[in-house]
């Protein structure tokens, strides 16, 4: 894949382009001080990332704004070198309430439009001011949901010019389905954001997105995995892999820096999420080497189908993905 520092945006099947490479800004609110978000967007700017991945629910898309806009008045950027994702939260998934979520993020962000707006997840929510919405006894709320409405609802968004790419994240195969296959279709998504890592390769999924140009976006690109109560953990078995880890002494590279150059020459974006100075270079340094055919496919092998990013929480969820084999 011919890509550069410079110029690395990869085709949308509507027109537009996405960068192969993002900053993911979902914070961890145990560690995450206020203004950290707002750093790092700018420090990722003058790195060299033009895509911000950013979302109502993560409550920091004000720090994201500013970063932006101070970048943009340096004269670092322009708004349209800027690609910003956000994201319907699952309590908004009502067609009436699409439109008010989409309101919020840019008024945040003071910006007039996001080039990439996706439905965060398929399992809805109960309407309303919580983002977490829970009884009494701690359990979750749930929502009866159209997804084909809400998408109805998106398109619209599109229409006004609010948006300019549609996608969705943790849509399994009968949920893209469902909305590539709705009668009167008029935008179909863009994107599916998923985990996505050398031990979760994520073969069939792509297959099936690729075979109707949809790109797939990683999150959670180097197998670290957010669990309950905010605690990031690196997953060790993965940076610590010995092919990653020697692949990565051969082109004087990390073995994370390999593991996002493997999904990059898959065609995959991926996003790994870092408020850490040093992180954040490194992370953008994977354009100046490549992986041969072996390699990729060496790589390959590593597939253990381990998925970190589970949702177990929601696993009764009527609209729960992972069930699915894909």
């Amino acid at each position: 894949m011919d890509l550069s520092v410079v110029d690395h945006r990869i085709p949308l099947s509507d027109g537009n382009c996405i960068p192969i490479i993002g900053l993911g800004t979902h914070p961890n609110p145990k560690l995450t001080s206020k203004g950290s978000c707002r750093e790092a967007v700018k420090l990722a700017i003058d790195v060299g990332y033009q895509y911000i991945d950013g979302a109502y629910s993560y409550q920091n898309e004000d720090e994201v704004g500013e970063a932006i806009r101070e970048k943009i008045a340096e004269g670092r950027v322009r708004r349209e070198d800027i690609f910003y994702c956000g994201k319907l939260w699952a309590t908004y998934f009502d067609p009436e309430r699409v439109l008010p979520c989409l309101q919020k993020t840019l008024q945040l962000l003071h910006l007039d439009y996001v080039d990439l707006y996706i439905i965060e997840m398929p399992m809805a929510l109960k309407p309303g001011d919580k983002i977490h919405p829970r009884d009494k006894k701690g359990n979750w709320l749930y929502n009866n949901s159209n997804l084909c409405a809400t998408w109805e609802a998106l398109e619209a968004c599109k229409d006004a010019g609010l948006v300019k790419s549609l996608g969705v994240s943790d849509f399994n195969r009968r949920q893209l389905e469902q909305i590539l296959n709705k009668p009167g279709l008029k935008y179909k998504p863009v994107c599916n954001q998923v985990e996505c890592h050398p031990y979760f390769t994520q073969r069939k999924l792509l297959e099936f997105c690729q075979q109707h140009d949809i790109v797939i976006v990683a999150y959670t690109p180097l197998g670290i995995s957010r669990q309950p109560g905010g605690v990031i953990t690196y997953f060790q078995p993965l940076l610590n892999d010995e092919l990653l880890n020697s692949l990565g002494e051969k082109y004087n590279k990390t073995a994370a820096q390999v593991a996002l150059r493997f999904n990059i020459q898959r065609g995959i974006v991926v996003i790994p999420k870092s408020f850490n100075p040093k992180r954040i270079k490194e992370n953008f340094q994977i354009f100046d080497f490549s992986l041969t055919k072996e390699e990729m496919k060496s790589i390959e092998t590593l597939n253990k189908n381990l998925r970190l990013v589970d949702h177990l929480m929601w696993s009764d969820h009527p609209e729960y993905p992972f069930h699915d084999d894909y």
